[in-house]
């Protein structure tokens, strides 16, 4: 897949999988007209806590059960989910070798109050391809179509069931908690990020097969 591109979801910090297939290539469309899909990694991300995974959840504006094109979701701020979210990343990746490193970068993110969840997710996108050391540009679909011949991953990078991904081997890398529970493959980038720094774009690309 170098050299080409990949169609992908928005998603909040996006688990490994998602990012392997980032590092191979050197364009992402991301999807901007499908309907909102609950319980996807578009508003979730998967964290490494003390008791095991931890799923963080950016609650959405409610629309009378209409169908909503993901460009339009808008973020709920009626509880104070960023100081929660904030506070179990600390909590859980403080004791990581290179979350130090990252925290400034990140920590903005959950001061700032976005107004829609897609332009929420892409600056944190950029901001993890800049400090990853992926060079991928960004572009965006520009109508929905429920299928394209290659490298659509939208639907298969899901937290729900596990269609096959015959690109993804989930390599093992250092974890904080893994003496308690071992090894979590497929986590947030977070999780990459925090216990293996600069490291991280070789774990990414070790992960992607032909």
């Amino acid at each position: 897949m170098n050299n080409k591109s990949c169609r992908l979801s928005t998603a909040y910090f996006a688990p490994v999988q998602y990012f392997s297939k980032i590092a191979q290539v050197q364009k992402i469309i991301l999807e901007q007209h499908e309907h909102y899909l609950k319980q996807t990694y578009r508003n979730r991300c998967n964290i490494y806590a003390a008791h095991g995974v931890m799923a963080l959840t950016i609650p959405v504006v409610k629309n009378h059960g209409a169908k909503m094109p993901i460009r339009d979701v808008r973020i709920d701020y009626a509880t104070n989910w960023q100081h929660l979210h904030w506070r179990a990343i600390v909590s859980y990746y403080n004791a990581s070798p290179f979350f130090e490193y990252y925290a400034d970068d990140f920590h903005p993110y959950y001061e700032q109050k976005e107004i829609f969840l897609f332009d929420w997710n892409e600056k944190i996108l950029r901001k993890i391809l800049e400090l990853a050391g992926i060079h991928a540009t960004i572009e965006y679909t520009e109508e929905f179509s429920a299928h394209y011949p290659d490298n659509d991953y939208r639907y298969i990078i899901t937290p729900k069931t596990h269609p096959a991904d015959i690109n993804f081997k989930p390599q093992n890398y250092y974890q904080v908690f893994a003496s308690l529970h071992g090894f979590m493959a497929n986590l947030s980038i977070l999780d990459l990020l925090c216990n293996e720094g600069p490291h991280s774009l070789n774990v990414l690309q070790a992960c992607f097969v032909e």
